[in-house]
């Protein structure tokens, strides 16, 4: 049976070009006899209106569905919010590809109108977690529902670092970084990298080298249950090194520091309109060609 959602929580890009979407938004929900509570960006943008008010951090855990407004980056903050709850998430998408955040602003009453009656699909996302150990103890933590990214920093120069995957030795080299993707992420920054795309309800990881100074190095799927661990070489400064999670939270690493990258325990839930067809999107957003005959599709 279908949830039914009374609180909705809008979490806005802090940014004027979404004040006019969301100011529709707002007056749709109010309309429709939903209560809606705004995060602190939101309410700055529409001049403090009248509604509940809350952090961030605060509003996911009092709110029926979340809803953002902006881009997938918008959306990608709001997942990690939400990794330890089991509240809905769900995209308006302002941005330029919207992979996850599929419902546009001419779209927001026709969709809203069938979701909020309860006709709507919902997919189970899996997310990373990302630790930086040192000595043997957790110094620092991250969570991606794209991707985790050792990556060089403030340096046009290479970094050196080990590979594992569940303890058991891939390779050494050099390069710009490496990618760790979910299914999700392999149409983010991994595809930039020469990734495959990955059907989202895939059990597996998708590591991409980024720039690496060997043609044979490729990027490889494993298992969706493996420990990725990274060992920065004693021949790369640590400092011109980060770990960069979904692109927004930066991790720094020290000497003799490891890597490691593995599955986070708990699912996202994404909301899609009735009829969301992962397919369709990819050819929308990558410009696939049609069937000559949509009717003989082979």
């Amino acid at each position: 049976m279908a949830e039914q959602f009374n609180r909705v929580g809008l979490l806005a890009k802090p940014s004027p070009s979404v004040r006019e979407t969301l100011q529709t938004l707002i007056g749709y929900l109010l309309t429709s006899g939903h209560e809606v509570v705004l995060d602190q960006s939101a309410a700055e943008l529409m001049g403090q209106p009248r509604l509940d008010c809350l952090a961030a951090e605060e509003l996911v855990q009092q709110a029926d569905l979340i809803i953002t407004i902006g881009g997938d980056g918008t959306l990608l903050g709001a997942a990690r919010l939400l990794a330890e709850l089991q509240t809905p998430l769900l995209g308006i998408n302002l941005g330029r590809l919207g992979f996850l955040a599929d419902i546009s602003p001419q779209q927001i009453n026709h969709s809203l109108d069938r979701i909020l009656a309860g006709d709507y699909e919902e997919e189970q996302r899996f997310m990373l977690n990302t630790e930086i150990l040192r000595q043997g103890e957790v110094q620092h933590s991250g969570l991606a529902l794209n991707d985790a990214v050792i990556h060089k920093w403030n340096s046009a120069r290479m970094i050196e670092f080990e590979t594992y995957v569940n303890g058991r030795f891939v390779d050494r080299q050099r390069s710009d970084g490496l990618i760790i993707a979910t299914p999700t992420g392999s149409t983010a920054y991994a595809l930039s990298g020469g990734g495959p795309l990955l059907e989202p309800d895939l059990d597996a990881l998708l590591l991409v080298p980024i720039c690496p100074h060997t043609l044979s190095n490729r990027p490889i799927v494993v298992g969706g249950d493996s420990l990725i661990e990274l060992v920065i070489s004693q021949s790369t400064d640590p400092a011109n090194v980060r770990v960069s999670c979904d692109g927004q939270d930066q991790l720094v690493i020290q000497a003799h520091d490891r890597i490691r990258i593995g599955r986070h325990p708990n699912r996202i839930r994404l909301i899609h309109p009735a009829g969301h067809d992962h397919f369709d999107i990819l050819r929308a957003k990558l410009g696939w060609g049609e069937h000559k005959n949509p009717e003989r599709p082979c």
